[in-house]
């Protein structure tokens, strides 16, 4: 055999016997392990996670901001606004990850995060009575005041519990920060979040949930999900066109400040396959003639459905897209549709400029996110179950569809012009 030859084989036949122990993740090809040579199983397929444990440090972190509240001994929802905002918008850090009460997962600074609380707080408080139409978005102003109207004891609680629930998502949020953003997980990351394992075992709760059958998606059926160790998925790896839940299974909502409740039921209807009616999840939800609040939004989806299952998208957060470009957000819905076979909680602001179906401005608002098309050359759009149908409390007013295929660069742009700038995902 010639000596070149002889030399090629041999060289790979080394590079065959080393790629094994070459690292993987931290690499430019995106790939979905963690940098490090730490031995592990591949991530889940769909890239999510159920939730996980509440380690020690993660305890003493919730500990150490439900006691902040806690010194504020009873507060008065008529305090003055700068007050409730420097009271009550509080953080906790989970692993170099933020999440804030009310607001869910950022990478905004928690003075910044208050910061835009009490610029749209006052905006609120300046604006004349009835001047904007509510659809039943919870304001900052509801959101503070609700929660200020609390005992010290009930508010401790309502925030221990907000708090254990985000300690435990804190596995998704770093898989969305690395397969939407690009940023590397951590060394030692499946070893410390073995719910992100392809073979982590489902939690009872949601095994029992996930014995409902989901609707199918009237259009073609989502691309498998992709290898653990593929490469970061790009817009071009996802189908033309994908869709979950069943464009029949809609309602409208029934009171103007119900756009919550009415998003539930139309995205536990999908997976329960019963319609248990507005009145059902407002109750589950905490509503009030405020409006709901996306928190409680995301809390419910987790309790009443499986969705929030291994084979879906695991543990639904709230998460701040503020600083996400179109292309990201884009993906990140391309990625729940294709990826988790799963619907969203669209959170707009709902302005004529971004829905041009509307009559007048209105509030923040939630929609059921559930589909895209790319449309080849064209403009590429974004499908939700829309609950606001304006012409129901106002004959004069032009009729709104509930199944909506609109342009999602203006879908994003109403995500990021309501001041929270957050999705349930």
């Amino acid at each position: 055999m010639p000596r070149p030859r002889t030399i090629a084989i041999g060289a790979l036949a080394a590079l065959l016997v080393a790629t094994p122990f070459i690292p993987r993740g931290g690499d430019p090809d995106g790939s979905l392990l963690p940098s490090g040579k730490e031995k592990y199983d591949a991530l889940a397929t769909s890239g999510t996670a159920v939730a996980g444990r509440v380690t020690p440090a993660m305890q003493a972190e919730i500990d150490r901001v439900v006691a902040q509240g806690r010194a504020l001994g009873r507060l008065s929802g008529k305090a003055a606004t700068t007050s409730l905002v420097d009271d009550l918008v509080r953080c906790a850090n989970f692993e170099g990850q933020t999440y804030c009460l009310g607001s869910g997962w950022t990478e905004s600074s928690p003075a910044e995060v208050r910061a835009r609380a009490a610029a749209a707080a006052r905006t609120l408080a300046a604006r004349p009575a009835g001047t904007t139409t509510t659809t039943g978005d919870l304001d900052v102003l509801g959101t503070l005041r609700r929660t200020a109207a609390l005992s010290p004891d009930a508010r401790a609680a309502a925030e221990r519990r907000e708090l254990t629930d985000a300690a435990r998502s804190v596995a998704k949020v770093w898989l969305l920060r690395h397969e939407i953003q690009g940023e590397p997980l951590p060394d030692g990351f499946l070893e410390a979040h073995p719910e992100a394992r392809a073979s982590a075992p489902t939690a009872g709760t949601t095994a029992a949930k996930a014995s409902a059958s989901p609707s199918p998606s009237p259009s073609a059926s989502p691309t498998a999900a992709p290898a653990p160790t593929a490469k970061r998925k790009t817009r071009k790896d996802y189908p033309r066109r994908a869709t979950v839940l069943d464009p029949s299974q809609v309602a409208e909502q029934e009171r103007t400040y119900w756009c919550g409740p009415t998003t539930m039921q139309m995205i536990t209807w999908g997976w329960k396959q019963e319609d248990l009616g507005q009145a059902h999840w407002a109750d589950k939800l905490g509503t009030t003639t405020g409006g709901t609040a996306i928190s409680d939004m995301v809390r419910v989806v987790n309790q009443n459905t499986g969705w929030d299952g291994k084979d879906y998208a695991g543990t639904y957060i709230t998460l701040d897209i503020k600083d996400y470009t179109y292309q990201q957000w884009l993906l990140l819905t391309m990625r729940h549709i294709v990826d988790y076979k799963a619907p969203m909680i669209f959170h707009p602001i709902l302005l004529k400029k971004y829905y041009p179906y509307l009559d007048d401005d209105a509030s923040g608002h939630f929609q059921a996110g559930r589909g895209y098309d790319k449309r080849g050359k064209k403009t590429t759009v974004v499908s939700y179950f829309e609950p606001w149908n304006q012409q129901r409390f106002d004959p004069s007013e032009p009729y709104i569809a509930r199944v909506q295929w609109r342009w999602a660069y203006k879908s994003y742009r109403a995500n990021e012009a309501h001041f929270q700038h957050n999705i349930g995902v």
